[in-house]
């Protein structure tokens, strides 16, 4: 039941993620800021909390800064960017310190599949993981720490984690900012959503069903 519950508050949050963000705008003003860097962090540098919504939220905050003067979207993609740079590096250095240890503590959401096909990943796209992970959920935060059990040196990683990071805050934060003001975008924000989800995830469908034929 409990399991059940936070489930539920996560799909909610996921999908009224607009709403949530005017309400701590409202309530907390420039606080927000702190909240949205916390949140970028912990998604890309725990390796344990992988499900937290990104992409959903980048957008999401920069449709807030274009209805809302509180929030500065020349404020929040620098930030991001540094919060995404942050916990990338936690990630890789979590990983070349602790490595496949952390499995060993058998949490549910914590599954040695998910670290296998990151490896998968690199083992096709090289360092590009680092940058194609970083638009596809789970992924992006299992990219790095899988660098960093000596899949790719520091130097190496650091290059493509900083294209990452430009890449995937500039990118959904400026597309929030230019399309969150409009009616519809407004009215159909959970649509929005699961459009960005779908599309996150066509990397992961396609390698499947690739695989599949392949068979």
């Amino acid at each position: 039941m409990i399991t059940l519950n936070i489930i539920t508050g996560m799909l909610d949050f996921l999908l009224h993620l607009d709403d949530y963000m005017m309400d701590w705008v409202r309530e907390y003003r420039n606080l927000t800021y702190l909240f949205l860097f916390l949140i970028v962090f912990v998604e890309t540098g725990l390796v344990v909390m992988p499900f937290l919504p990104g992409d959903s939220l980048l957008f999401a905050a920069g449709s807030i800064a274009a209805l809302d003067n509180t929030l500065n979207v020349y404020i929040i993609i620098p930030l991001l960017i540094l919060a995404a740079l942050l916990g990338d590096n936690t990630n890789y250095f979590i990983g070349s310190k602790i490595g496949v240890r952390i499995f060993d503590l058998k949490w549910r959401f914590l599954k040695r599949e998910y670290l296998d096909k990151t490896h998968a990943y690199y083992e096709k796209h090289g360092g590009r993981t680092l940058i194609i992970a970083r638009f596809v959920p789970i992924v992006r935060t299992f990219a790095p720490f899988a660098a960093g059990l000596g899949t790719m040196t520091y130097q190496k990683f650091i290059g493509y984690c900083i294209a990452g990071a430009v890449l995937w805050v500039t990118s959904l934060t400026t597309a929030g900012y230019l399309l969150g003001s409009h009616p519809w975008v407004k009215e159909n924000f959970e649509l929005v959503v699961f459009g960005i989800i779908g599309v996150s995830l066509m990397p992961i469908v396609v390698q499947f069903l690739r695989s599949r034929f392949a068979r």
